[in-house]
């Protein structure tokens, strides 16, 4: 029990810290001033500086970065939904006006378009601000009409109705507006500079590079001829060679990267300026710089380089002596965040994670450009010249008779009407696919797409894949909350507790109803609300207590036992919060109707985590929670939070939501004050997190699609500054979300059959997974969840074929396990629970979560071979960050690289090298000599028991039956067929 409330102090604080968060891991804003070699200034600008957190606190501290995950933010298979959904598919498109007489389109298809055939209403309104995206839940028996679906996207008030548009030809116009948000492929610039060089003219006329910037240039991609090349050109001739006869170019993640290099442009001796080459690189969005010369050196600084069009330069220096590059970022001060942070330090000595990183980064930046007011408002002006252009194209046709406004449910595809007239629209469905398929393949293959939607992510472990926690799962959950590695839910049948492989422990009967519960492991506490109505209350229990009761295996408790457990004044309460970071007090703020009391627990001697007191703490801990004060509010509060002041002397908060608007109430006068008013006729309200920048509050409010965030600053004369930030800023969900759940630097939204992850610094997409029939269980600390899965042991794995443009440096894009629905008659379906470690969300800890309060099966690994022992649970399901620590220590020798490759695993059973071909340690993956691909080694496939991924995309990456046994917890794969090493 000690071990236990020992390790909970890890777990929780882990949970505790996941709001924190910091713009500091992203840069600062400096002015760069660039002088002559006469110290003449030249230029000036402000630029973020993005340098690593090279000068930061290395210790495990909040708001230390220690490990980056690369996403493609905003990814094209999860954006570009009109190319992905629409296209090629019979779908229905509407055009009308708003109420400034602003003409709109929208677009709404069906689609089932995901692993699990969950059908889903994706639907695209198109107005001169941009486009927005919404999926809705499609339900057989309640149908869907273009009303509610533009009240969805808060277009109430129409001046022209919307009239649906049948031609197929509106599907060429739809995809020019789509193709405004940006393109798909990118030309990035490369200029190198000469250890000394300090204006750009000079840089430009370097004629040739040196050895290690031609190494870097063959990191970069493929040395391609320009003369004929048919390929994305990125503006360059392909013709008559003037621009060059060669080029660097590359496909990433199904992207086409074409670089515009200083040295194989054009070079003129007479003409000093180097215009052509000016003329290209000076046009580029994003231009990396390779810098010769020791750190000493006198650095390179954004204005040096004249171009009002380059917002972000990255910053490349490499290291001879240990074969490393060191990357430093800069961005215009207009340019919103973007990811990847850099690692603290900034050096890799890994060459293709160096490699994978500057891309991401690069396309994440440019992406990021194209949302400054330079770029957004030429787009802006685009998209609205093409709508209304596209707007007096369209009605003359729908006055001649096709005017009428279509009201008919989207859940049919064809309306009620006679036989003649249902062939004729069969006729014209079958035109309108026809054409969107030809469509559809002509942009494919002129490359105005990635090279494959659905197949554009590695073979890797993301941060939010989950593991299988309990199968089988027969109740329903109505909230829960982790206690050590287990479970404590609230159901039907009673309150159990869970623990991943084995039987389930009833703690209370069905009697005692929990609507919402806290486990407190560090405080030996248990807060739960139960019942409802009049008789709900606040009942609080010591977890020491509830321990023994199962170990002695004692009568399970139910409400009659728990009289001596009601906090006092709480009856008939709906709604309580708690203070996320416990500091001196723990604060509990319980909502009876539309008075809040606010309740705290003073820390004392029997709060010491020693066995004294232990067993000397009353088995009810009633007494040591003591009542405040009362606040009375003009409504009951739908949505409650608390959130610290900076002091938390007498400036500490509650964020309550009501009505249409979220209001700030002082705990200590019970003043409110306005923190944000909702516009909308309709208001859903889902969350308010609290979150905290650099120490600073500051609140996540989710209402509908929206998720607003508002920094919440100190009390100033007695009232808190919420006036708006150059802090704040606001996204869209593409679906309404039950839950929302952060986890820096994610933020992930769950809906009723999906979960949409998201980054906290700028609400950018980085990930959608579609699961059936989705409830989230409990999120404090690891995040649980409920989801559909088909019994049957049917293969999550189907092999897809790569763009025949991807380039031999360019690793194999595939396809990741997705959860499964029933497709077969006569599968049964269940209810499954799982697991979303938090430690792989957050990247701070590799440590297991605290012992569970069950018996603890634990297998101990005897290793050999130098191995150090690591704790294996008795389902054999090992978390991402465990697999990853002992493929740290096992590569050389997994790899075949020493003369002692044999390791001994926690059975007693041998590793064995099965067979050993080339290896090329510097580019850390092992290349094939049957061929000229690089596949970097990964560890894949849990046991299908055991592990389940949340990859969105329809289908997966390989069919693991054969090679790997379901009882494998997982494997090695290296890049040959027949180089399986399987840990057992």
């Amino acid at each position: 029990l000690m071990k236990s409330f020992y390790s909970s102090s890890v777990s929780e604080d882990l949970g505790c810290r996941r709001g924190e968060f910091s713009r500091k891991h992203y840069g600062s804003v400096e002015l760069l001033i660039s002088s002559d070699a006469d110290g003449a200034i030249q230029r000036a600008g402000r630029f973020r500086v993005e340098n690593g957190s090279s000068g930061e606190n290395t210790d495990c501290a909040p708001g230390t970065w220690h490990r980056t995950d690369v996403h493609l933010e905003n990814p094209e298979y999860h954006t570009r939904w009109y190319f992905k959904y629409f296209l090629g598919k019979v779908h229905q498109n509407y055009i009308g006006t708003d109420v400034e007489k602003n003409p709109f389109f929208l677009s709404v298809v069906l689609s089932d378009q995901n692993k699990q055939r969950i059908p889903q209403y994706h639907s695209i309104l198109w107005r001169k601000t941009g486009t927005q995206k919404i999926c809705l839940p499609y339900s057989p028996t309640k149908t869907l009409s273009v009303k509610s679906i533009l009240s969805a996207m808060s277009l109430d008030k129409f001046e022209k109705s919307p009239r649906e548009i049948f031609h197929p030809e509106i599907q060429k116009d739809l995809l020019v507006l789509e193709e405004q948000e940006g393109s798909v492929n990118f030309k990035f610039g490369v200029l190198y500079a000469k250890d000394g060089q300090l204006t750009d003219d000079e840089m430009f006329s370097n004629e040739t590079g040196s050895e290690s910037f031609q190494r870097f240039l063959h990191l970069l991609g493929d040395t391609i001829t320009l003369k004929g090349w048919s390929g994305y050109r990125g503006g360059l001739d392909t013709k008559n060679d003037t621009t060059g006869t060669c080029s660097i170019y590359t496909v990433f993640q199904g992207h086409e990267i074409m670089f515009h290099v200083s040295t194989m442009l054009p070079y003129s001796r007479e003409n000093k300026q180097q215009v052509e080459r000016k003329r290209h690189i000076g046009n580029d969005i994003v231009t990396i710089i390779f810098q010769e010369g020791e750190e000493s050196s006198p650095a390179f600084k954004p204005s040096m380089i004249r171009s009002h069009f380059t917002h972000i330069f990255a910053l490349v220096r490499y290291n001879k002596q240990n074969d490393s590059y060191r990357l430093k970022i800069f961005s215009e001060e207009s340019v919103p965040l973007f990811g990847p942070p850099l690692p603290s330090p900034p050096v890799f000595t890994n060459h293709q994670e160096f490699r994978d990183f500057v891309l991401v980064k690069l396309i994440n930046g440019e992406k990021a450009t194209l949302e400054t007011p330079t770029f957004s408002q030429k787009r802006q002006r685009t998209l609205d010249m093409l709508i209304r252009s596209l707007y007096q194209d369209m009605m003359p046709d729908l006055h001649k008779g096709n005017n009428m406004l279509n009201r008919r449910s989207f859940s049919d595809v064809l309306p009620e009407s006679p036989k003649s007239t249902r062939k004729k629209e069969e006729a014209r469905q079958a035109e309108f696919v026809r054409l969107g398929q030809a469509l559809k393949l002509k942009t494919t293959v002129k490359g105005d797409t990635t090279a494959n939607l659905a197949t554009t992510s590695f073979c890797k472990k993301e941060p939010w894949e989950s593991q299988s926690f309990c199968s089988n799962f027969p109740h329903e959950v109505v909230c829960a909350d982790s206690w050590g590695q287990s479970l404590l839910v609230s159901t039907d049948a009673g309150i159990l507790l869970i623990d991943d492989g084995q039987p389930s422990v009833q703690v209370f009967d069905k009697t005692l109803q929990m609507k919402q519960m806290n486990v407190l492991e560090a405080l030996d506490l248990l807060i739960a609300r139960t019942d409802k109505g009049k008789d709900s209350r606040i009942l609080v229990f010591r977890l020491s207590g509830v321990q023994k009761d199962i170990e002695t295996k004692k009568m399970i408790r139910s409400k009659y036992d728990c009289r001596e457990n009601k906090l006092e004044r709480t009856k008939g309460c709906h709604l309580y919060a708690i203070n996320t970071h416990h500091g001196s007090e723990l604060r509990i703020v319980v909502a009876i109707r539309n008075k809040l009391l606010l309740v705290t627990k003073k820390y004392n001697s029997h709060n010491t985590l020693t066995s004294t007191s232990l067993l000397s703490s009353p088995e009810s801990p009633v007494e040591e929670f003591q009542y405040i004060r009362e606040i009375c509010l003009s409504d009951p509060p739908v949505v409650m939070t608390l959130v610290d002041g900076p002091t938390g002397d007498n400036d500490n908060m509650i964020c309550v939501a009501y009505r249409h608007q979220f209001d700030l109430v002082s705990e200590s006068t019970g003043e409110s004050y306005r923190l944000h008013h909702v516009e909308t006729n309709r208001v859903n309200f889902v969350a308010a997190i609290d979150v905290y920048e650099d120490g600073e509050a500051g609140l996540l409010l989710c209402y509908n699609y929206v998720c607003q965030y508002r920094k919440v600053y100190p009390f100033s004369g007695g009232s808190p500054l919420v006036q708006p930030s150059a802090c704040d800023f606001h996204f869209s969900w593409n679906q309404v979300p039950s839950a929302v759940v952060c986890a820096f630097p994610y933020v992930l939204a769950f809906t009723t059959d999906s979960i949409e992850i998201r980054l906290v610094v700028n609400g950018n997409l980085v990930h959608t997974a579609v699961v059936p029939e989705l409830q989230l269980v409990a999120s404090r600390s690891d995040i649980y969840f409920k989801a559909t899965a088909a019994v049957s042991g049917s293969s999550d794995s189907s092999s897809k074929e790569m763009s025949s443009k991807s380039s031999p440096q360019t690793p194999t894009a595939c396809k990741k396990a997705e959860f499964l629905l029933p497709s077969l008659e006569g599968e049964i379906p269940c209810k499954n629970l799982y697991k979303i470690p938090l430690s792989n969300l957050v990247g701070r800890s590799i440590e297991r979560p605290l012992k569970s309060p069950l018996a603890p099966k634990v297998i101990t690994t005897t290793t050999s071979s130098g191995i150090t022992s690591l704790p294996v649970m008795h389902s054999l399901s090992l978390s991402r960050m465990e697999i990853k620590e002992i493929a740290s220590r096992t590569r050389k020798e997994l790899l075949g690289l020493l003369d002692e490759p044999i390791a001994k695993t926690e059975s007693g059973q041998k590793l064995k090298k099965v067979s050993r071909r080339q290896s090329d340690p510097k580019q850390g993956a092992v290349r094939s000599s049957s061929s000229d691909r690089i596949i970097s080694s990964s560890f894949e496939g849990y046991s299908e028991s055991h592990h389940l991924s949340t990859s969105s995309d329809p289908d997966t990456s390989a069919n693991r039956e054969e090679s790997s046994p379901s009882s494998y917890p997982f494997q090695l794969i290296s890049l040959y067929d027949e180089d399986i090493i399987d840990l057992k």
